[in-house]
């Protein structure tokens, strides 16, 4: 069994600015792309960064140059820090990895894994 638990949503005000912390925990052997989504009310769930363990970023467009993302392999934690909010950032914000288990150290099989979301508000 793994477990993502994620800590640091709130609310705050347009410009304000938030850091996201996700841990992982269990059985893991190894630790592949790490990952924020979030999902806005009747909107689907979108990738909002990623962190690969070969050490490059990837941030959609409308977040690029406020968000940042940071991944801490050693402590299987990946956190996401985020500047100048706006309203529209407004959404639940879930953690995402994809590891390999102790499990599946042989056979290389991957396995996805969720947060069980944070809420994020950014109103005045």
């Amino acid at each position: 069994q793994v477990q993502l638990v994620e800590s640091g949503g709130g609310s705050v005000q347009p410009g304000g600015s938030l850091t996201l912390s996700c841990a992982a925990s269990g059985s893991i052997f190894s630790i592949n792309d790490m990952a924020w989504y979030r999902q806005a009310p009747g909107k689907q769930r979108e990738l909002v960064a990623t962190a690969t363990n070969y050490g490059r970023t990837y941030y959609t467009n409308s977040v690029k140059d406020r968000f940042t993302i940071s991944r801490d392999g050693a402590r299987k934690m990946v956190h996401l820090q985020m500047n100048s909010l706006k309203p529209e950032d407004t959404a639940i914000y879930y953690c995402n990895m994809v590891v390999t288990t102790i499990y599946n150290v042989h056979t290389s099989e991957k396995t996805d894994v969720w947060g069980q979301g944070t809420q994020v508000t950014v109103s005045s």
